[in-house]
């Protein structure tokens, strides 16, 4: 009863501190549109909520009673589908090219703000699905499967970058995107194998080293 109770406390503090992080995210969108008197960098609203379904899919499933293979195997289908949305706000950094010089720092501050919470969300999600695994699959393949995760995850955020295809579009248009991941895989495509493997495994050594510092005493 205390360890569940301790859950539910840890799991409550986090979403407050989640819930204050991204209230200041939307503040300073709202000051930027205010000075600039433009609605433009709005798209990061919708971009962070798309990071939040899969931390929401982790949380249920962890809160469930009962879970399952089939229910978590299903779930994690749907989940690794939404996975990429989380950090793929890093990217959005990208619009600061077209951004007015003016005030810069403040665009800066806004799209990194909201970068932090889709990578803070991504570790969260992450680390949440890595414990369920863990209790219903071999120990063994944890890991390999871990690495595959980071890798899956940066080849969709390179396909929603700059081939822009959206998660849900794998039931609309599977064979054109099966089409273009085979043409990375298979043929030269050195832009997208560098973002994928760079981006890969900044996300692994961020995550690997916050799981360091989480279990540190210091």
């Amino acid at each position: 009863m205390d360890t569940i109770k301790t859950l539910i406390l840890n799991r409550f503090k986090i979403l407050s501190l989640l819930t204050i992080s991204m209230a200041l995210s939307i503040i300073l969108l709202m000051i930027r549109m205010k000075i600039h008197q433009s609605f433009y960098l709005l798209f990061l609203v919708w971009n962070l909520f798309l990071a939040i379904i899969p931390y929401a899919i982790t949380t249920s499933l962890t809160s469930a009673s009962k879970l399952n293979k089939l229910t978590l195997f299903i779930s994690f289908a749907v989940w690794l589908l939404f996975l990429p949305n989380a950090p793929y706000i890093v990217t959005d950094l990208l619009h600061l090219t077209r951004t007015n010089q003016h005030f810069l720092w403040l665009d800066i501050l806004v799209i990194m703000s909201f970068a932090f919470n889709g990578l803070i969300l991504f570790f969260l999600s992450l680390s949440d699905m890595e414990h369920l695994l863990k209790r219903y699959l071999n120990p063994k393949i944890i890991s390999p499967m871990m690495l595959s995760i980071f890798g899956l995850t940066a080849l969709g955020i390179y396909l929603g970058r700059f081939l822009r295809y959206n998660s849900w579009e794998i039931l609309h248009n599977p064979l054109h995107i099966f089409s273009d991941i085979y043409d990375i895989i298979f043929q030269p495509h050195i832009e997208a194998w560098v973002f994928t493997v760079t981006f890969a495994s900044f996300l692994a050594i961020t995550y690997w080293l916050l799981k360091a510092f989480s279990n540190s005493k210091i």
